[in-house]
């Protein structure tokens, strides 16, 4: 057997060294929606209608107050009890058909969170040991989490604010257009293209701010993580102060960006008022004019009132709800990067499940390397033959754990082969040959979970009877029956509550 150089760590570089657009994170999600396409239709029918119906309010409060302000003599009892049952009955449509959207879209919704989380889920444990030992916990699970919440915050806000707010605007430009002068239309389109575009470019820089806070609120996740799953190392060399000192580094990098982001908030939410107060005061200018001039009457003015105050209110939202937007896809993009990242080890297409008529392991000339310009094992072959107990002896660094992971097939060779009974390790399935092959880890490996659990983890559907059975052989089972809790004892984090 050939010598094997120092084994190092593999390349520290994270999951989302590419920047996906926040289109192609939007086409990303839309399949998952579309699954439900029946459900997707009826929802938006059902949003069209509660628009409509929320439309219609203004219309029929503006002949209420015309048929009130009508002289005595031209007044019909009647009429305006009509129009009262009218303005209820539109009120509880838009309230009815808004509650029956949410209804239907529920389930595509969690359906797609469910769908995508399990997805990053089984990726990650698909992904080479290489991928993880780069990556840091805290930071991943946070970019998870994130993550899935944005998908709920980018479907919430899109179907159930833009895309209303767009139907509504439609709606009312229209009604403006049919019944009134230019002016009307021409204030309001122009405060809303002014208006979009303000929030828009403000938007658009306070998102770097975002993205900063994102960065910093990860990183310090994870130093608080990897401090506390060390907790007795910390112990040991008195580093309390040491690790509060690191985590409050990146805590005041942190409260920087908190800052800034915070402060152009407040510059967005200035501006946009203002906009929205300037086009609201227009408008009640040029509708008091008209009545004034007798070309309007008193009910056109409330219901070019009420018109904007619908329109005005979710607008004055936008902003909030595009910032959430962008968020929500900041926080998809960094999730959506892990489902991106390449699989390094996978089962050629068709591969058969390993035969093991004996269980001979041999290396075959095989080369490998972390890193390309740094490789680990030269030309190293040797054999195990079945039956037989072999030891790898050698310095620390010296290959014997990556011969280890390459037998399991976390990594593959650079060069040479490995087979088992004959058999290339790249051409059989990697969960078979995982599954024939038994380990007793260098480091304490267990799950913040019962002892039971832990012991039945190579077979989860163990029987209670074969737990006992595999604990009398490991010799702990009289151990185990003196606890007060017995195999239901719990083990703690890593196992530390358990010698």
């Amino acid at each position: 057997m050939r010598r094997a150089a120092s084994s190092p760590l593999p390349p520290t570089s994270g999951p989302d060294a590419a920047t996906r657009g926040d289109w192609e994170t939007v086409r990303t999600l839309l399949p998952y929606l579309l699954a439900y396409k029946g459900r997707v239709a009826l929802a938006v029918l059902c949003l069209v209608a509660a628009k409509v119906a929320n439309v219609g309010v203004p219309l029929v409060l503006k002949q209420i107050v015309d048929a009130l302000t009508l002289p005595p003599q031209h007044q019909l009892i009647v009429l305006p009890i009509a129009l009262l049952v009218a303005y209820g009955a539109l009120r509880l449509s838009t309230t009815a058909f808004t509650e029956l959207r949410e209804f239907l879209f529920a389930k595509v919704t969690q359906r797609a969170v469910r769908t995508i989380a399990l997805k990053t889920f089984r990726h990650l444990h698909a992904l080479s040991l290489r991928f993880h030992l780069s990556r840091q916990t805290g930071g991943l699970t946070r970019d998870v989490e994130r993550g899935t919440r944005g998908i709920s915050t980018l479907i919430g806000f899109t179907l159930f604010s833009i895309l209303p707010t767009l139907i509504e605007i439609a709606l009312v430009s229209a009604i403006l257009v049919a019944r009134y002068d230019i002016w009307f239309i021409a204030i309001t389109l122009g405060a809303l293209v002014l208006y979009i575009f303000y929030t828009v470019t403000i938007t658009e820089w306070r998102t770097g701010f975002r993205r900063q806070m994102n960065e910093l609120d990860s990183k310090a996740n994870t130093r608080a993580i990897d401090s506390l799953l060390n907790y007795e190392t910390v112990k040991y060399f008195n580093n309390e102060e040491f690790e509060a000192r690191r985590y409050d580094e990146s805590l005041q990098r942190w409260e920087s960006a908190a800052v800034r982001s915070q402060t152009s908030l407040s510059l967005l939410n200035i501006g946009q008022s203002a906009i929205i107060a300037i086009a609201v005061t227009l408008i009640m200018w040029r509708a008091t004019l008209g009545v004034v001039d007798g070309t309007m009457t008193i009910g056109d003015l409330v219901l070019v009132n009420a018109f904007m105050i619908q329109l005005y209110i979710p607008l004055n939202f936008l902003g909030v709800i595009y910032r959430e937007i962008k968020q929500a896809l900041a926080d998809m993009e960094r999730m959506f990067q892990l489902i991106d990242q390449n699989a390094e080890v996978k089962d050629a297409p068709g591969a058969p499940p390993i035969a093991l008529p004996a269980g001979e392991v041999r290396f075959e000339h095989v080369d490998f390397h972390y890193e390309p310009n740094r490789q680990i094992l030269f030309d190293v072959s040797l054999a195990i033959p079945a039956g037989r107990t072999v030891a790898v002896v050698g310095p620390s660094g010296s290959g014997k754990s990556t011969l280890a992971r390459l037998l399991y097939r976390f990594y593959d060779v650079s060069g040479g082969r490995i087979t088992i009974d004959g058999q290339d390790l790249r051409a059989v399935q990697q969960a078979s040959v995982r599954a024939a092959i038994g380990i007793v880890p260098q480091d304490t490996v267990l799950f913040n979970d019962s002892i039971e659990y832990n012991i039945a983890y190579g077979n989860p559907e163990a029987s209670h009877e074969e737990v006992v059975a595999a604990a009398k052989l490991a010799q702990i089972h009289d151990f185990v029956i003196r606890l007060p809790e017995g195999y239901a004892t719990p083990v703690g984090e890593r196992g530390l509550t358990r010698s």
